[in-house]
């Protein structure tokens, strides 16, 4: 895993066309940062021309094979996947939009139920370090990022923290990591306060995510519902529609 930790040679983004000043290359550095991709952006830029040159030579290989009429299917489908491979490939940004969404969501709902723990250990003569401890089996997505946090807390909790807020990359994450900062410095009950406060945003946009969703799929039942409509359409009624154009047809 050392290739995470390094960047990629210079030789090779020339070699592939990688620019990391072009605007395209530097939203995806976001998106993968927002996805919780830690390494070099430069290695999936990489990784990603490499596979869309394999896919189209692949598909044309398949194009010029397929000549043969009596090639089977299996082998059409050879030359199609291939080249849908390499239009996904192509519009990553789109997919990677949806991915950095989807861990926002489920990160924000991990520091929302971590957020009520802390608050219901508020009372406790636990220092802020212990409390967490307790709140890891609450988490998932970023439990290998909190046992990290912890694990180099005392040797400086201030940098840790820091790491940890880059490593997490959203906006509620950021601020559920100065509101820790600020227990941590000051253990005082005001800042507690404030935890509520983060408490209440969360839930907020928790809920607002909720409502989108439900939009989302009655839209999408909407549109399901809606095919056998049109199949009925084509079956019964159009060909009604051919004969009486033939009908108007004839007595004109």
């Amino acid at each position: 895993m050392a290739w995470r930790k390094t960047e990629a040679p210079a030789r090779l983004l020339r070699l592939f066309g990688v620019h990391r000043e072009g605007a395209a290359y530097q939203e995806r550095e976001l998106l993968l940062a927002g996805c919780g991709f830690t390494g070099d952006a430069a290695w999936y830029s990489l990784a990603r021309r490499a596979a869309i040159a394999v896919c189209l030579a692949v598909a044309g290989l398949s194009a010029y094979l397929l000549q043969d009429r009596l090639l089977s299917i299996a082998m059409q489908l050879l030359g199609g996947v291939p080249l849908l491979a390499a239009v996904l490939l192509k519009l990553d940004r789109v997919w990677l939009r949806s991915l950095r969404k989807l861990r926002s969501l489920q990160l924000t709902k991990e520091i929302y139920v971590i957020s009520n723990q802390l608050l219901y250990l508020s009372d406790s003569t636990l220092n802020i370090h212990t409390k967490l401890m307790r709140c890891i089996p609450y988490t998932k997505v970023m439990r290998g990022d909190m046992e990290r946090l912890l694990a180099e807390w005392y040797h400086d909790s201030a940098v840790a923290l820091r790491e940890f807020k880059l490593r997490i990359g959203t906006e509620d994450g950021m601020s559920f990591v100065e509101t820790i900062d600020a227990i941590r410095q000051h253990e005082s009950s005001q800042y507690y306060e404030l935890l509520r406060v983060r408490i209440s945003d969360y839930k907020d946009k928790l809920e607002l995510a909720k409502e989108s969703r439900k939009e989302s799929t009655s839209y999408m039942l909407f549109v399901i519902a809606g095919i056998p409509i049109l199949y009925t359409f084509q079956v019964f009624i159009y060909p009604w529609v051919q004969e009486g154009q033939k009908l108007f047809q004839s007595l004109g």
